[in-house]
């Protein structure tokens, strides 16, 4: 039997495809960009046939590169952007509608009316989430309500609701497979992730047909075969998880308390809670962690809407640096104490705060404020909203983890991890494989597979690759999160 493994990976700006060995390691990667869609102040959306195509591509690349036949792949996992939502026709498997993103606002008068006509803390108590423009269940509404003739044709059968797993495998499995797993399931306000179900009342509160969405399965399972004509073999899917969960696999945080955080376009950190879910009282998310064999493992999850993104801003709106590696030069020329703040709230403040109307600033500026100032304020912005989501998290009862452990494309700037490690207070970890996501779900389908027995031995293939300590006086640290927790209020809403 072959140990290799092919991990889809399709997030919000590129899709990658990586083929892993078994011991988690990194044989062949490619990966492709994909155009954003800003049609309206608010509105973010993506080609849904583009997604496809570009999966398919860095698929094909993968494995021409990797120099295995297809048949040589044991398995294949998928990982996704969560809570992005698509319609297609069930015969075509075409979208009815360009895909609406994670970061889309455009049901959030729609999330207001719902939460002022209180109905906020029954959805929060099923499904673990708040009723926000985030999740994909608004969404859905919204494309059944806005193109003509959707809700007629769903009433009829003839379309199929997905996040971007179930859109891939319908396509995969050439319209064979409707399904999803319980990771994903978890970010549409329309799960109950108690019962483990579609929940009826949910549905009927968002106006939903039962019929548009996928059955849920284990995040490991038989979800359906890879038709033989579209990488060269058939190839079953055996795995599946949004790509913050997939991380906490990739992680190995399978003992309850442990701690992920990545930084990609956003920062989301997820705390294992074990077998419980942990009900928040400091606005974080309950959601599943992964779910295995039908037991379920919980997880308290914080997001954050700008992290890497910041960075982009910088580097492509307010054009301050040439590349995003320009960063950490800068940083270590400027050091810890310049006292500029940059809180950037492009599109709100996520976690714990959730104010859709808050806006972005800077704070502190004088005379001898330059680019190294505004850009190390904006690496640290990233550290202190991680600050935030650590604190909520103590508020609600958690120990303080031992050390964090980091993942996505902003951790390879040393200066940042070591202010992370500084303004937290914790020992920050940085693995050997930094492609967490992508390995999460490697690990899954090679579970699924018979590749690994159990997650002890996934545990097993974890990798250090540097640890930074805390180093900052506590004063110090007090004083610098202090300056940060005064400009956030002065960028509220109703602040």
């Amino acid at each position: 039997m072959s140990d290799y493994l092919l991990a889809i990976d399709q997030g919000t700006t590129s899709s990658r495809a990586i083929v892993f060995s078994a011991q988690g390691l990194p044989v062949a990667r490619a990966q492709q960009e994909f155009k954003q869609y800003f049609p309206q102040d608010g509105w973010v959306e993506h080609d849904g046939e583009e997604i496809w195509r570009s999966t398919l591509e860095v698929c094909r690349q993968a494995l021409a590169q990797s120099g295995l036949p297809a048949s040589q792949i044991a398995a294949i996992g998928i990982t996704n952007q969560r809570e992005t939502t698509l319609v297609w026709d069930a015969l075509t498997g075409a979208p009815i509608h360009p895909a609406i993103v994670w970061q889309d606002r455009r049901t959030a008068d729609y999330c207001a009316a719902l939460k002022a006509a209180g109905f906020e803390a029954m959805v929060s108590a099923k499904t673990g989430l708040l009723i926000d423009p985030y999740f994909s269940g608004t969404k859905l509404r919204w494309i059944l309500d806005n193109v003509a003739g959707a809700r007629e044709r769903a009433a009829r059968g003839e379309l199929r609701f997905g996040t971007v797993d179930s859109f891939l495998l319908w396509r995969l499995t050439g319209g064979k497979s409707h399904k999803t797993d319980a990771t994903n399931a978890s970010r549409t306000l329309l799960f109950n992730i108690h019962t483990q179900q579609w929940d009826a009342e949910l549905l009927e509160l968002l106006e939903i047909p039962a019929s548009l969405l996928p059955q849920v399965l284990d995040c490991a399972a038989e979800f359906g075969t890879c038709a033989a004509e579209l990488l060269g073999a058939p190839i079953p899917v055996l795995g599946m998880a949004g790509d913050q969960q997939a991380a906490l696999i990739g992680q190995a945080c399978f003992q309850p308390g442990m701690v992920k955080s990545t930084y990609g376009t956003g920062c989301f950190m997820i705390q294992n809670t074990g077998a419980s879910p942990v009900s928040s009282k400091n606005r974080l998310l309950t959601t599943v962690g992964y779910r295995l064999d039908g037991q379920v493992t919980y997880a308290v999850e914080g997001s954050i809407f700008v992290a890497g993104a910041a960075v982009q801003w910088l580097r492509d709106g307010i054009k301050l640096i040439s590349h995003a590696s320009d960063t950490e030069a800068l940083a270590e020329q400027t050091g810890d104490t310049c006292g500029v703040y940059l809180v950037p709230a492009f599109t709100g403040l996520g976690a714990p705060y959730w104010d859709p109307k808050a806006r972005g600033a800077i704070f502190g500026l004088t005379r001898d404020t330059g680019i190294k100032e505004i850009v190390t304020a904006g690496l640290q912005s990233v550290c202190y909203q991680t600050r935030d989501l650590l604190e909520a998290m103590r508020q609600d009862g958690a120990a303080a983890p031992s050390a964090l452990r980091v993942d996505g494309g902003m951790v390879v700037n040393n200066w940042l991890m070591q202010f992370l490690a500084d303004i937290l207070g914790v020992p920050v970890e940085r693995p050997e494989v930094t492609e967490t996501t992508a390995l999460g779900v490697a690990y899954l389908a090679g579970l699924k597979a018979g590749i690994y027995r159990d997650l002890a031995e996934i545990a097993g293939h974890w990798q250090r690759q540097q640890r930074f300590e805390p180093r900052m006086a506590d004063a110090q640290r007090g004083k610098l999160y202090r300056g940060w927790l005064n400009a956030v209020q002065r960028v509220r809403s109703e602040g």
